[in-house]
């Protein structure tokens, strides 16, 4: 496994300048959200930013994934909105949109997947219709990374439609090609919605993941918290998952620590390095 890192942890410069910086510290894989000031879907100069971005992770031999949850991208208003069950069709027809840009981003830049998620229900429509939404508007999604060969990894997150694999499976259940929708894992979002044990909760799924995001968390308790401040064991969960045989980035996802980025990223590389080589060696 590969140790990662988020750009939406750094906070107060530039992320391609970054990304040096995270290469001396033992990082190797890189986790982009599209957003306005990295890698903005929409942006006139589209071709150019890609081209500075896979220069910057050519020349610090890190891999990538792509990451499509900024919360202003789509709205400067409504955060995260829309998503894949908002209830207007014209909306959701936005979000795929964008999700199908940031297929072509990826393909670009050879990352290992694209991951998305659900979206958070604002309204009162009824568990059936909104199943209806989220496999209706996941269809041409899967088409069009299916088309570009691009693997896409589903992130159950708290308080959204899908928020547990359980429910995350009850989404695969509906869908007419299943195999096609891999799985992005939060460490953290298992703790908070209390899938316990979390080593034998993830053991089933693990030949499903293509991504991680790596944070600490309490039970029932949203907020990512640095690396050893929660209620995660981490030795155990990293071991199913190396068992499952992933090996790409575990991505440290710490956003509300992005002002002291430089630090949580030095302090989560001490962290996780000896949970790796523990893991490469066995």
């Amino acid at each position: 496994m590969l140790l990662g890192y988020g750009t939406n942890s750094i906070g107060d410069v530039d992320p391609l300048d970054a990304i040096p910086m995270l290469g001396g510290l033992g990082y190797r894989s890189l986790a982009i959200t599209l957003d306005h000031h990295t890698i903005d879907p929409f942006a006139a100069d589209l071709p150019a930013r890609i081209a500075r971005w896979r220069e910057a992770l050519t020349r610090s031999r890190m891999a990538c994934v792509i990451e499509t949850g900024a919360r202003h991208l789509l709205d400067p208003v409504h955060k995260h909105e829309p998503t894949l069950v908002t209830a207007d069709r014209e909306a959701r027809d936005r979000r795929v949109d964008f999700l199908c840009r940031a297929i072509d981003i990826a393909v670009e830049l050879s990352a290992a997947c694209v991951s998305l998620w659900s979206g958070v229900v604002r309204d009162s429509a009824d568990e059936e219709a909104i199943w209806g939404r989220l496999a209706g508007s996941l269809g041409p999604v899967l088409d069009h990374a299916a088309i570009r060969g691009m693997a896409l990894g589903f992130e159950p997150e708290p308080g959204m439609a899908i928020d547990t694999l359980a429910r995350y499976g009850h989404l695969l259940d509906r869908l007419e090609r299943p195999e096609h929708l891999r799985l992005t894992v939060d460490i953290g979002h298992l703790e908070c919605m209390g899938e316990w044990p979390l080593d034998a909760r993830l053991r089933p799924w693990t030949d499903r993941i293509v991504n991680i995001h790596v944070d600490d968390m309490l039970a029932c308790r949203h907020e990512h918290l640095p690396l050893g401040a929660g209620d995660v064991d981490f030795p155990p969960i990293l071991a199913a998952i190396a068992a499952g045989g992933y090996r790409g980035g575990l991505h440290v996802e710490l956003p509300r620590q992005s002002h002291r980025w430089v630090e949580t990223a030095r302090q989560s590389a001490a962290f996780l390095a000896p949970l790796i080589s523990q893991e490469s060696s066995q």
